[in-house]
């Protein structure tokens, strides 16, 4: 098991304490994301979900517990704080709002300009950066002028230009149309698997999360309801109902399958893992 990069340790968050207006956001949250791995985070609406992933690299505090990068509490001082930044690279979600320099190539580099990065690494990173989402070709051109899942993954290139080691994305595919969510979770896991960093998606869709996650976390009113490999997770589909989610469409459809006494093998969250398990258990003839 690959040791943690980032973890928290008792976070907690409480928006205008001691007002009519307070609100525990996080209650005592356990996490870890460790090296390499591709975590989903997922979890309804008002889960807490947002304010945890602004707590790891330190853009809001915790009223109580630490953030540790690689053991170091990440707002123990300013230097501390800096470093965090440039290792954790955090994707809001609709990013391309954020977008505002005159080309793309400038975009891109005002992450690695702000390290104070040289020009000639600046340069690399921005066209290594442009590379990983597919849009080398347009680095000339305006941002305005792009659509809107260009705008998204060059936005998206802008985070990874600074190479984090752990990259964290807020909903990344929301609003885009299933072929622009397809090229954007492909781009995310170019750059994981190109560089090893460890990927955070927050979402509330199970299907995405399901598809491409080592492991998954699901946040129930600013706590950690779940902690687990998707196919753990979803055998727990009561529990995911009563927080107000709902198992990927084919974790249902294999459960109503064997209720009706269709032994289908394997774990079944996918599309991909549905086709395999009918096709495998009409002997690979391909009748299903």
């Amino acid at each position: 098991m690959n040791e943690p990069i980032l973890k928290t340790e008792n976070l907690t968050h409480v928006y205008s304490p001691g007002t009519p207006f307070e609100m525990t956001a996080l209650n005592g949250v356990d996490l870890e994301i460790r090296k390499g791995e591709i975590l989903g985070i997922i979890g309804h609406t008002g889960s807490g979900k947002s304010t945890l992933i602004q707590h790891l690299n330190a853009l809001i505090k915790p009223t109580s517990g630490r953030v540790l990068l690689e053991g170091r509490d990440i707002n123990e001082s300013k230097s501390a704080i800096r470093q965090a930044r440039s290792r954790v690279g955090l994707v809001f979600q609709y990013p391309e709002y954020q977008l505002f320099e005159e080309t793309v190539y400038k975009d891109i580099a005002f992450g690695p300009k702000n390290m104070k990065l040289s020009p000639e690494e600046i340069d690399r990173r921005v066209r290594e950066a442009a590379g990983f989402v597919g849009v080398e070709e347009l680095l000339d051109r305006s941002p305005f002028d792009l659509s809107g899942g260009q705008k998204r993954r060059v936005a998206i290139a802008g985070v990874i230009a600074m190479m984090p080691e752990v990259l964290v994305l807020d909903e990344p595919m929301a609003g885009l149309d299933p072929g622009g969510c397809r090229e954007i979770m492909d781009n995310i896991l170019s750059y994981h698997d190109k560089t090893g960093a460890a990927v955070v998606v927050v979402t509330h869709s199970m299907e995405e999360a399901a598809r491409r996650a080592d492991r998954m976390v699901v946040l129930n009113h600013g706590t950690v309801a779940m902690s687990g490999a998707p196919e753990e997770i979803f055998a727990r589909g009561d529990e995911l109902r009563k927080m107000g989610l709902a198992a990927p469409v084919m974790t249902e459809l294999s459960q109503r399958l064997r209720a009706l006494g269709v032994e289908l093998p394997g774990t079944v969250y996918t599309v991909e893992q549905m086709a395999a398990a009918l096709l495998e258990l009409e002997g690979g003839r391909g009748r299903a």
